[in-house]
């Protein structure tokens, strides 16, 4: 246990929970994607869950390296944390945002009928999702003590998707 403490750079024993719900959440991730190859054997199911767990890990482990050094954390296990919002965000941001799609009648019938009707309404939606999971984004780095990083990420996603005037009049208040 003190060589994983010392490798994910954890001094508080409550900074073990980042690990474990990172590991869980890629568990299920990957018994998710195994149940989309609609094998009826729990084993089978189970042996291709495995497969893809150890595929996701040594992924996300590779990555782990990368950001590291781009976002500059102060601890490794805040690289998981960051994932974990990014996750949550990601999910909640498409629930959220459902419900009032549907409200006003962007759904995916209604863009059938019309050529390459499927693409615009996933690039719509897309686009539309996206101050959604801006907010939620900030919102949940504050939440977890992230919040400097998230605004910052925010705010140079806004200014990529060309809103760089609007946010020079932000950074200047």
């Amino acid at each position: 246990m003190n060589w994983f403490k010392q490798r994910w750079e954890i001094t508080k024993n409550w900074q073990l929970l980042y690990p474990i719900v990172g590991v869980l959440g890629l568990a299920y991730s990957a018994y998710k994607l195994a149940l989309l190859f609609g094998v009826n054997s729990s084993l089978i199911t189970g042996v291709i869950a495995g497969i893809i767990f150890f595929a996701l890990l040594q992924l996300t482990l590779q990555l782990f390296k990368f950001l590291e050094k781009r976002w500059k954390v102060s601890n490794r296990w805040k690289v998981i944390r960051i994932f974990i919002i990014f996750a949550i965000t990601g999910s909640l941001s498409v629930i959220v945002t459902n419900p009032i799609f549907n409200a006003i009648g962007f759904t995916r019938p209604n863009f059938e009928s019309i050529p390459l009707g499927i693409a615009l309404y996933y690039v719509l939606k897309f686009l539309l999702i996206l101050p959604f999971y801006k907010v939620l984004l900030v919102f949940f780095g504050w939440l977890f003590g992230e919040y400097q990083f998230f605004l910052k990420f925010a705010l140079k996603m806004a200014s990529r998707l060309g809103f760089k005037r609007l946010i020079e009049k932000f950074e200047q208040k």
